[in-house]
């Protein structure tokens, strides 16, 4: 929760919508902690109702500010939304990809779907656009394109990474009760999410899917085994690879297929 300064006047901008929440919630710790704040501020002058009635203005003030933030997001979503739907569907993605300078294939896209903790591919509903751009603060076009490369820090935190890694093979199930995803897509996914970080396992993860004949699909379980291989494994000797362990059968068979090549 960010307070003002013991001297000078209150900042109306500078408690967050969700201090508004909690202060409406009538928790007794959070009036208490409002009521030390303005006795603070006026150093024992105010009564109760002098306080009451500030408090009131300071909150006001942060809703305003709220509804104003918000009011300028949906304004950004009307322009790539489709009326009848209310969706920003495909052609909308596209167009704010143009906006953006970025491509659709781009993996700070991926990263915002993940910000906005979309749940359709190709599809973002008005609650999700609200999510991420409230998230990243940015009301106007300009400010969510200065917010791509903190964005893109923030996921790539080894705290967040996994996370992402594991929004994108789900992001990636576009009919409902799929549970897996064709090779094909995978391949182009792991380029996309994985290449910056382990270029020399997925350039050669991918030859040998394309390759091989026995899986036509991943599931979850296998897309995340391969992340942990990533992070685990020496490449490209893999003298630390036990085939005993409990490693998804594909990747047996992957390190299997190297071994054979280097022999």
């Amino acid at each position: 929760m960010s307070f003002p300064r013991k001297t000078g006047s209150p900042n109306p901008m500078s408690i967050k919508a969700n201090d508004v929440d909690l202060f409406h919630s009538g928790n007794p710790i959070i009036v208490s902690l409002f009521d030390r704040l303005w006795v603070r501020l006026d150093a024992g002058k105010l009564d109760e109702n002098d306080r009451k009635a500030k408090r009131t203005t300071y909150l006001s003030a942060s809703n305003i500010a709220l509804m104003q933030l918000l009011e300028q997001i949906d304004k950004l979503f009307d322009t790539y939304a489709n009326e009848m739907t209310n969706l920003i569907e495909a052609s909308g993605i596209e167009e704010l990809c143009s906006d953006l300078k970025v491509g659709a294939d781009d993996v700070r896209m991926l990263m915002l779907a993940w910000k906005m903790k979309a749940k359709k591919q190709g599809f973002i509903t008005q609650d999700e656009w609200r999510r991420g751009l409230k998230a990243l603060e940015a009301n106007s076009l300009e400010k969510l394109q200065r917010a791509l490369p903190a964005l893109e820090r923030e996921v790539m935190r080894p705290s967040n990474f996994k996370d992402f890694y594991a929004f994108a093979f789900r992001y990636s199930l576009t009919e409902e009760r799929q549970k897996t995803v064709d090779i094909g897509s995978i391949c182009l996914l792991l380029k996309i999410v994985l290449g910056s970080q382990f270029r020399p396992q997925v350039d050669s993860f991918t030859q040998y899917l394309q390759m091989q004949k026995e899986y036509k699909v991943l599931t979850f379980d296998q897309w995340m085994g391969f992340y942990q291989f990533c992070n685990e494994i020496s490449f490209p000797d893999l003298n630390n690879y036990d085939d005993q362990l409990a490693w998804p059968l594909v990747l047996d068979s992957f390190v299997e297929w190297i071994r054979q090549k280097n022999n």
